[in-house]
């Protein structure tokens, strides 16, 4: 198999609307990171997905609700989703986060 790299310059930023907007990065069968950039305001509705999840905060502040239960985080805090649990997210402030799925997510490519 060989290494599958993308340049950021060529990845495509898709526009989610209500100030969000998302880019798919490299990714395999098996694993898959994506940048979402959010605007202050911006709100990534609370849902389920049946895959892992990890999330790094890159910049700005968050308000998340994991299961229910709200937590803040800001710039070098990370979560880690379980599979199906609900989760959604609040733009504080302007911000990037860059999520990791296991597997990729076929429905964002």
């Amino acid at each position: 198999m060989k290494a599958n790299v993308v340049f950021h310059r060529d990845a495509v930023l898709n526009d989610l609307g209500g100030g969000v907007s998302r880019r798919v990065l490299a990714y395999t069968d098996q694993l898959m990171i994506v940048e979402v950039n959010f605007e202050a305001g911006g709100v990534g509705s609370v849902h389920t997905h049946p895959h892992c999840q990890n999330t790094y905060v890159k910049s700005g502040r968050f308000q998340f609700t994991i299961d229910g239960e709200a937590v803040e985080v800001g710039p070098g805090d990370t979560i880690a989703f379980p599979s199906a649990i609900p989760h959604g997210t609040l733009c504080l402030e302007a911000g990037t986060l860059l999520d990791i799925f296991t597997p990729m997510r076929e429905d964002f490519v």
